[in-house]
């Protein structure tokens, strides 16, 4: 594993993925890890806001999209921000929306900085994007507690029913993650298991994080 102290004393950023299934908890330990070094020391990229656009489409077949394949990302443009990144540019993240299934008209200016963490369920699967992190990390968490987690999730947030949460994910999500989520756990360096609230594993990650950001 590459050390976290000599990519701060090379001048580069150290990256990060952090991926797992949905609702495992995986955005749970990339936001504690920014929150914890500062938003001066990590840039936090969500492989959400790199949905394909389809503004062709109406939004009842925008809403048909299978969004956990592969398929559903613009992998170009997000190596394309990392890579602006780790050469020390900014770059303009789109801002997703979940309700139209569209990319917004706004966008969000990420800055480099000393810690790049890329977080999404994907993350490790995709093998340009892969081979760039200096550390992976997967969260993993029981089916069950995902499928509970994002009904919960996607009522409450994203106003949907019950009936077509409970239909995607027996048609899409739950497929994908057999076919593609879980065997990226292979390319894992750090596996978190219980999901983000393993406070334990959590400890370790956050103190290594913590020693690359004091330095």
């Amino acid at each position: 594993m590459t050390d976290l102290r000599w990519a701060a004393v090379d001048h580069r950023p150290f990256l990060i993925g952090v991926a797992g299934g949905s609702s495992s908890g995986k955005t749970t330990v990339s936001e504690r890890l920014a929150a914890l070094a500062g938003s001066a020391a990590v840039a936090l990229i969500k492989l959400d806001s790199y949905y394909v656009d389809h503004p062709e489409l109406p939004v009842e077949q925008r809403a048909m999209v299978n969004y956990d394949h592969p398929d559903a990302f613009d992998w170009q443009l997000l190596n394309d921000h990392v890579a602006a990144l780790t050469a020390g540019a900014s770059v303009p993240v789109p801002v997703y929306d979940y309700v139209h299934h569209r990319r917004g008209d706004e966008v969000r200016t990420i800055h480099p900085a000393r810690i790049i963490v890329v977080d999404g369920i994907l993350v490790l699967a995709e093998p340009v994007l892969r081979d760039r992190f200096d550390l992976k990390v997967f969260v993993d968490a029981e089916a069950d507690i995902r499928f509970i987690r994002r009904l919960r999730r996607d009522m409450v947030e994203r106003g949907r029913s019950a009936d077509s949460i409970i239909e995607q994910y027996l048609t899409t999500v739950k497929p994908c993650h057999e076919q593609f989520i879980e065997p990226s756990k292979r390319y894992a360096d750090v596996i978190i298991p219980h999901g983000g609230r393993n406070e334990a594993a959590l400890d370790v990650l956050l103190a290594r994080v913590r020693e690359l950001a004091d330095v």
